[in-house]
């Protein structure tokens, strides 16, 4: 008897979050992840006039043409341009390439070097010949760039959405997130949902179409190895999808 007393008397399970329809302040073409494939950005529709173009990270690494690029982003200061973990890392091995060149080579950091003309370096490269090549990286790529590509931001909000490079911990508030989290990721991501009805749109991980689910926006088409890039464009409560 006491058993079925227990079981009356558990709570009603916690309703799922409300979440209003995504709506920013202005229309919003958030593009994903680029990995170096200045070819596929190109070839993206026009945006309409007063739409906000964001890229939401990992520009570089990968595909062949990451001067590219960041060079084009660089002269295009309206469109907002997010930090992903790939540029972190390029910037860490520009830091202190005896220690974190080689992650960033097998990670795709030889494409971005052969980008720039850099060449003399393998995945297995230590030492000074990783120094030569964070001095050529440098003198190629020229202060201003690195500069820009050093404060990136790593989020940025624009009415109940919050567009970021890899995920939210959807436990905390969109100010007290920790840069690993923008920028690599959180296990809670995607499978417990935000209950201050913040949507949120990210790349990082990719999926092979894109999707909208539980307030989240997913557009990593993994355009480096699929040739295609995904771009949404997001306003009046609606998202549409489209590709290069």
């Amino acid at each position: 008897m006491l058993n079925r007393w227990f079981k009356r008397r558990q709570p009603d399970p916690e309703p799922e979050p409300h979440f209003d329809p995504i709506t920013p302040d202005v229309p919003v073409v958030a593009i994903g992840d680029i990995h170096g494939r200045f070819d596929l950005l190109e070839r993206l529709p026009e945006p309409s006039r007063g739409t906000q173009v964001i890229c939401v990270g990992d520009l570089v690494d990968r595909g062949e043409q990451s001067a590219q690029v960041l060079r084009a982003l660089h002269s295009q200061p309206d469109i907002i341009t997010l930090m992903g973990n790939h540029e972190q890392m390029m910037l860490k091995f520009i830091d202190n390439p005896k220690e974190n060149g080689q992650r960033w080579l097998r990670y795709g950091g030889l494409q971005t070097l052969s980008s720039f003309d850099v060449s003399g370096v393998s995945q297995t490269s230590s030492g000074a010949e990783l120094e030569r090549a964070r001095d050529a990286l440098r003198e190629a790529m020229g202060d201003a760039l690195v500069d820009w590509v050093t404060n990136l931001p790593t989020s940025w909000v624009s009415g109940n959405v919050a567009f970021v490079h890899a995920a939210a911990n959807p436990l905390i508030s969109l100010k007290d997130q920790e840069s690993r989290t923008l920028l690599w990721g959180h296990e809670d991501f995607g499978r417990k949902r935000r209950r201050d009805g913040m949507w949120i749109v990210h790349g990082h991980t990719i999926v092979d179409t894109p999707m909208v689910k539980g307030g989240v926006v997913s557009i990593d088409t993994g355009a480096y190895a699929t040739d295609k890039l995904t771009a949404a464009t997001i306003h009046n409560g609606e998202v549409e999808f489209s590709y290069a």
